[in-house]
């Protein structure tokens, strides 16, 4: 484990039996299904802009989009096929000629054929036997390889289609020439044991590494990614700040961390950039990150309660899992009524501002004073209380540092 993670020891109690990989490579669809957040369309700038940042987290893959989509599509994927970056680039395709054709044409490393196999999208979308999708899996799989790219095959729906059918499926493609064939939890219906053991019945069968896909729908994204790599899956599918259709998809940062400080898991991930990415792709897409996010969230090492903000300045171990600075984040004391005198204290420290024991406990009360009338206190509102109760103080050389603007507009 990291030695900036502080986490529980029952852990290592229920892992004896867990073999992790012996590296989990994590594949990057924040481009392809992130771009079906609903209100989200990423320009070729944009996407090269996020390929780029990807590319400096260490991302191992970085799904471009589906080039046959559009003519955007298309030179999204070739700029970024083009650009010169370290990550494996893929193309989305259907087992079509002509979206296999179009992947290709973009120069990508990587082919990613899907098609549907639970019953319930033969019966109601496609219109096809068990068998007729398999056939065109296959030929489509064998068209790509035949063109000297990596084959990534995913059985869409995977999570509600009959196990038999989908080791057959999968199994044939791999004798196809797939390189990798990855697991979808397409409408976020599976529970992390159900995931575990689907993996476990793929993984003495599938000779190549296996991969999942988990959306978020009823909150159980992470936890089946999770789930799968304790089962012996290789790859994790995800996206940064978990965008993807509906509920999205299992989220970058939650994966990369967790698998680290929970597990130890080797990865090729620069986590120190992590929060500079989601920064990014916030911006970049007007998709504001919820204050309480995990890992990225303007709360997530946020502290109002007295007794936590004194222990964090004490040993941040208490109060927090892992250290703000693994992923580029920072630790905040939020001033309100349940405020102590030592994150008190230290916000006055941190605006410059030195008080006497009296004049602290006199600070406080205000503070509290102010929260309790449902105010959060700002800095600004801080260095007033300070100025009423020490008199006046030294002028600030800065009040605000702009980094920012980010100006979202829209017809209501």
């Amino acid at each position: 484990m990291p030695k900036e993670a502080f986490v529980s020891d029952f852990i290592k109690r229920v892992s004896k039996d867990v073999k992790l990989p012996r590296r989990v490579r994590i594949f990057d669809t924040t481009l392809r299904d992130g771009d079906q957040t609903p209100g989200v369309s990423f320009t070729t700038d944009q996407k090269l802009l996020i390929a780029r940042q990807l590319d400096r987290l260490g991302v191992d893959t970085i799904e471009a989009g589906t080039p046959v989509s559009s003519e955007g599509e298309r030179k999204a994927a070739a700029a970024i096929a083009k650009a010169g970056l370290n990550a494996e680039i893929c193309g989305l395709a259907r087992p079509i000629k002509e979206d296999v054709d179009a992947a290709l044409e973009c120069g990508v490393d990587c082919v990613h054929v899907f098609i549907s196999t639970s019953d319930l999208h033969l019966k109601h979308m496609l219109k096809m036997t068990r068998e007729q999708v398999l056939q065109r899996a296959v030929k489509y799989v064998e068209y790509a390889k035949d063109h000297d790219v990596t084959v990534e095959f995913s059985a869409m729906d995977a999570t509600r289609t009959d196990l038999g059918y989908l080791k057959k499926i999968y199994q044939a493609t791999v004798e196809a020439g797939a390189d990798r064939i990855n697991v979808p939890d397409t409408v976020g219906v599976i529970t992390p044991r159900g995931m575990n053991y689907l993996i476990s019945q793929l993984k003495p069968i599938i000779k190549v590494p296996i991969s999942v896909h988990c959306h978020d729908d009823l909150g159980l994204a992470t936890a089946n990614s999770l789930a799968a790599v304790e089962a012996g899956a290789e790859q994790v599918q995800v996206a940064v700040n978990g965008l993807g259709e509906r509920a999205g998809n299992a989220s970058l940062e939650e994966v990369v961390i967790a698998l680290r400080a929970l597990y130890g898991a080797k990865l090729n991930i620069q986590t120190k950039l992590i929060a500079e990415t989601s920064d990014l792709v916030e911006r970049l897409t007007g998709i504001s990150v919820p204050p309480n996010k995990a890992i990225v969230g303007e709360n997530a090492f946020a502290h109002v309660s007295g007794i936590h903000a004194h222990g964090v300045l004490k040993f941040p171990g208490t109060y927090e899992p892992i250290s703000p600075e693994l992923v580029g984040h920072h630790r905040r004391l939020a001033l309100g009524k349940l405020s102590g005198r030592h994150s008190v204290e230290k916000q006055l420290r941190s605006i410059g501002v030195k008080a006497t024991k009296v004049q602290l406990a006199e600070i406080t009360r205000r503070v509290k004073d102010l929260g309790d009338k449902g105010k959060r206190v700002t800095d600004v509102d801080l260095r007033a209380i300070a100025e009423s109760v020490i008199g006046a103080l030294p002028p600030e050389e800065k009040v605000v540092e702009l980094k920012e603007v980010t100006v979202t507009t829209g017809i209501t």
